[in-house]
């Protein structure tokens, strides 16, 4: 089969943007559809809020935007967990505070706690930039907040990590840890 023939051409909508090969005119050489493609981040959080939305559309009864608060993003939180690929045992269950459990168990899966804290965090960012008050996002209410750190504290539990907050070395204590001793 020849690749020259019409069927198999490309076909373009408008021309083809060309790289000038003069490097000394002053005709334009950038191609705008390289910096318009959005970042993965934007991509999930376009996702995110797509997702929300749709919740909120199939809520009964249907939410409007507007009248969703944070008890409707815990609502929705929770309906996440049935998704979850998180391991989070009960207290009753033996395997409680093991991190690699030997043997299965009932208990249920659940959305990790980072994964509710990122995607919290990008969908208060949608909310802001479809035109929403920050004083007024629903995923930022106090609530919500309360939740994630009751969700990360008892999966912490639940699987035996710890989710303590690193501390920051001062320079007295990495000058005194170079190997010589000091008396």
């Amino acid at each position: 089969m020849d690749i020259s023939t019409p069927s198999t051409a490309p076909k373009y909508s408008s021309s083809p943007i060309m790289m000038n090969p003069n490097p000394n005119s002053a005709a334009p050489t950038t191609v705008s559809a390289i910096s318009s493609t959005p970042s993965r981040y934007e991509n999930q959080k376009r996702r995110d809020w797509n997702t929300f939305c749709q919740y909120l559309r199939n809520h009964k009864p249907p939410l409007s935007f507007p009248r969703c608060n944070g008890t409707h993003v815990l609502e929705f939180l929770c309906y996440l967990d049935q998704f979850g690929k998180t391991k989070v045992h009960h207290q009753t269950c033996q395997f409680f505070g093991h991190p690699k459990p030997p043997a299965l168990c009932p208990c249920p899966l659940r959305q990790a706690w980072g994964s509710l804290d990122a995607l919290i965090g990008r969908l208060r960012a949608a909310y802001e930039a479809h035109g929403g008050k920050p004083e007024e996002n629903p995923f930022g209410a106090r609530a919500v907040r309360i939740y994630l750190r009751e969700v990360r504290d008892f999966q912490a539990k639940s699987r035996g990590v710890s989710y303590t907050k690193k501390r920051k070395r001062t320079s007295k204590q990495t000058e005194g840890n170079n190997g010589t001793t000091t008396s």
